[in-house]
This record gives structure tokens, C-alpha cells and sequence, in this order.
């Protein structure tokens, strides 16, 4: 009756982490937990025949990881993959004027696009600009451009 109450409670405790997961995983955006879920099941199943609970602890980091290192780079791949394009990201190529010296290493710099003054910083520590100055706009990282001079 002991080893019988045993099984039980760890069919509780896999039954219970699947569910958990499974939920945690529904509410959570992006893919969290499916992978423990499925290693909770494989580990629910291992009890179901009679497995010994550290064969079930095994098969639960085995199966999960395995479909974590399975999954994960496809689902990385077909899940957000769309990016929106902003109209910040129009700026990208396009010239732009020092308003300001900028110099990586002091923090300053400021240049105009549009009319509109950006905080820019030289895609190189080495390389400062000075006021004046026409730049091509590289990337934008956060509310900063990274510029070069232009050609």
C-alpha cells in the first residue's frame, strides 16, 4: 500500500507541474514553459509504467531539454519574425547634419534629419564629427542614430 500511495502522489506531482506549465504557458506571451510541460509528460508517463521517480526526474530534463534544443530555433524563427517597420527606420541610409560636435568619448553629439534633431553618436570611438558636418544615418538604437560620415 505504501509503494501504491507513492505512485499516486507522484502522478499527482507530474499531472500538476503539466497542468501548471501548460497554463503559465498560455498566459505568458512568447513560448516559456511548453518544453517543461512536455518533459512533465514524459515524466507522467514514465510513472504510468512503473519508472522509479529518479528515471521520471531524468526523463523530465531529458525530454524537455531536448525539446527545447529541438523547438527553440524554429520557433525563434516563425514566431515574432515579422518586424514592423517604423518610421523611424526610414532614416536608415539617409543624410543627416552635425548640429552638435559628436564625440563618443565626451557623450556628445546631435545631428538634424527632417528637421528633426536626433541625439548621434559615430559608429566608431575613433571618428568624431564636427557641426556642419554630413553624415549617413547606419542604425538607431533607441532614441540615439548611429551615423558615419558620408561619402
Amino acid at each position: 500500500m505504501n509503494a501504491l500511495s507513492g505512485f499516486m502522489d507522484m502522478n499527482a506531482v507530474w499531472l500538476i507541474l503539466m497542468i501548471v506549465l501548460a497554463i503559465v504557458e498560455a498566459v505568458v506571451p512568447g513560448l516559456i514553459s511548453i518544453w517543461f510541460a512536455l518533459g512533465a509528460f514524459a515524466a507522467l508517463i514514465a510513472t504510468l509504467v512503473g519508472a522509479p521517480v529518479w528515471l521520471q526526474v531524468v526523463w523530465f530534463f531529458v525530454v524537455s531539454l531536448a525539446a527545447l534544443a529541438l523547438t527553440r530555433p524554429l520557433a525563434k524563427k516563425y514566431i515574432n519574425a515579422k518586424v514592423q517597420p517604423t518610421n523611424a527606420d526610414m532614416m536608415i541610409g539617409r543624410e543627416c547634419i552635425a548640429t552638435e560636435r559628436i564625440d563618443n568619448l565626451a557623450g556628445t553629439g546631435a545631428a538634424v534629419i527632417d528637421g528633426k534633431e536626433w541625439t548621434a553618436r559615430m559608429e566608431s570611438d575613433d571618428i568624431k564629427a564636427e557641426v556642419g558636418d554630413k553624415l549617413t544615418v547606419l542604425r538607431i538604437e533607441g532614441v540615439k542614430i548611429i551615423v558615419k560620415p558620408a561619402k
